[in-house]
């Protein structure tokens, strides 16, 4: 087994070739062979130094693949130095694979010399620790399986291989994937790359912190309450909620679940980047049903988006909420956005009657995606919330209660939740009628201080001077969780402090496309990723 592990568990970083590389104080870096020449071939493009590549786009990268600028073996032993050089201060890959990615970059190399050209052929990625991948640990952070290793991929790696990527290795997660935060006892803490006092963001933490760190061109992640958003937004790259069930999540489990073909009620699989161009060149190798399932009768074929120029595009920009409020760093950042769209022709709105009920979407998301947590819950803590949730006086609404009533939501409650999602998305529906998408907070502010409490319900956040509780910010996320609806995660500045700010671009449902369009004309317009000062 080609595994190591960091944090409390062995650190045993693979040492070889990409440790023959000498970086002089002050100097560039240029390469040395490894792995046979690395020097300019006869009748290649000017080659670039070692260490120049690892913050390119993935496009660049097959480009230059292509055109034979760079070997997939040189770009994987480039990642592997960075992530030993690099990794200790971030901690964001956990689990490394290393002799396995050598291995398949020569692969890739090798196909390419015979003439194969496939999506990502050569592309050296991360996968988050959730995924199963065969061999290594899935632990999703809990000390009872640091040793649990899974013996098949998940459907998502198997397309990332199938599609040509180099695994690099496995990104940190909270402890079972439940926080705004990455960190366990098994693998420790990741640190955000802009400031490493503060948290990348979760669940989705490690693979942000990677990405932003220029460790992997690409990643892929999960999101039930913004886990693939709210890490873009702390770490300054982007990141897409595809729409529910477009991608397959099968082997996207808990350690010792088994990999079956079902969809859990909410939450996706989805891409990370750090150009609004991978999301979509990611997307469509991770998109369409699972092949034992769907798969067996149906082809996907996403539509166009909308509009091909900013000018044509019809936008609603939210940056209020009845229920949370929304922090002066993450304000300024959706008025850039907006000021961009306004620039560049676009129609620019800040009120809709057809807008779907915020506060509506709030409560329905908290019970559904609360009563999904309840469902496997041990008997005696369930039924003690049970007892809890008898004591609530039936006028008290506040999100609290309404979250303690999620826990043990009756199935008949469950099914009325269900029938008044499904009105809420036909009210989507009709808003999309009028509006192309919707650009909006992902969270209220950006990334927070590391709070480890064990009891999330106590931690806090600060909001402009004032302190809200920390659970509450799912809300915006919810937004596009409750309908199944795509969003993309794009940068949109930063703040005082000089923290990254993202917002979300909300789009029509199985029209991913179009908030990935969006995404990419306002990369152009606004600047998108940089890296780490």
């Amino acid at each position: 087994m080609q595994t190591t592990g960091k944090g409390s568990v062995t650190e045993q970083r693979s040492t070889g070739a990409a440790l023959r590389f000498v970086e002089a104080a002050g100097a560039n870096i240029e390469a040395v062979p490894v792995n046979g020449d690395m020097g300019q071939r006869p009748g290649a493009a000017p080659r670039i130094g070692f260490m120049e590549w690892a913050f390119l786009s993935a496009e660049e990268l097959m480009t230059a693949l292509r055109t034979g600028e760079v070997t997939s073996v040189e770009l994987t032993d480039e990642a592997i130095f960075r992530i030993e050089r690099d990794d200790k201060a971030i901690n964001s890959i956990c689990v490394t694979d290393f002799d396995r990615a050598r291995a398949a970059a020569r692969r890739a190399d090798e196909a390419r010399a015979r003439g194969e050209d496939r999506p990502l052929l050569g592309i050296p990625v991360t996968v988050k620790e959730s995924y199963n991948v065969a061999g290594l640990p899935t632990t999703w952070g809990m000390p009872q399986y640091a040793n649990y290793a899974p013996d098949e991929d998940a459907v998502m790696v198997s397309r990332l291989k199938a599609a040509g990527a180099v695994i690099l290795g496995k990104t940190n997660v909270p402890f079972m994937l439940q926080d705004w935060q990455s960190f366990n006892e098994i693998y420790g803490t990741t640190n955000n790359p802009w400031d490493h006092g503060r948290t990348p963001g979760g669940s989705s933490g490690g693979s942000a912190a990677a990405l932003a760190s220029g460790l992997g061109a690409l990643s892929i992640g999960s999101d039930l309450a913004g886990s693939l958003r709210n890490p873009a937004h702390f770490c300054g790259i982007y990141a897409h909620k595809p729409t529910f069930g477009l991608v397959a999540t099968r082997g996207m489990v808990p350690p010792h679940a088994p990999a079956l073909p079902i969809e859990g009620d909410l939450g996706v699989c989805g891409p990370m980047a750090r150009t609004a161009r991978d999301l979509t060149l990611l997307l469509d190798v991770m998109a369409g049903p699972d092949p034992l399932t769907r798969g067996v009768a149906y082809d996907l074929t996403l539509p166009p988006a909308r509009h091909q120029r900013l000018s044509d595009f019809r936008v609603l920009v939210l940056d209020e909420h009845p229920l949370i409020v929304t922090g002066s760093a993450v304000r300024a950042g959706l008025n850039r956005v907006a000021a961009a769209l306004v620039d560049g022709g676009a129609r620019v709105e800040r009120h809709s009657p057809v807008m779907p009920d915020l506060a509506e979407n709030a409560t329905l998301y908290a019970k559904l995606m609360l009563s999904s947590s309840g469902a496997r819950l041990p008997a005696p803590a369930y039924e003690n919330l049970q007892k809890q949730a008898a004591t609530l006086n039936p006028d008290d609404q506040s999100m609290d209660a309404t979250r303690l009533r999620g826990l043990v939501l009756s199935h008949r409650d469950w099914i009325d939740a269900d029938i008044r999602r499904e009105v809420h998305r036909h009210a989507w529906r009709q808003f999309f009628a009028e509006f192309d998408a919707v650009v909006c907070p992902i969270m209220s502010i950006p990334a927070f201080p590391h709070d480890h409490n064990p009891d999330r319900g106590e931690q806090r956040i600060d909001i402009d001077g004032v302190a809200y509780p920390s659970v509450d910010q799912s809300i915006w996320a919810g937004l596009a969780t409750l309908p199944g609806l795509p969003a993309t995660a794009i940068p949109a500045g930063r703040s005082p402090e000089g923290l990254p700010v993202g917002v979300q671009l909300i789009g029509p449902m199985y029209e991913d496309r179009t908030p990935l369009r969006l995404a990419e004309l306002l990369e152009q317009t606004l600047g998108g990723f940089e890296p780490p000062k």
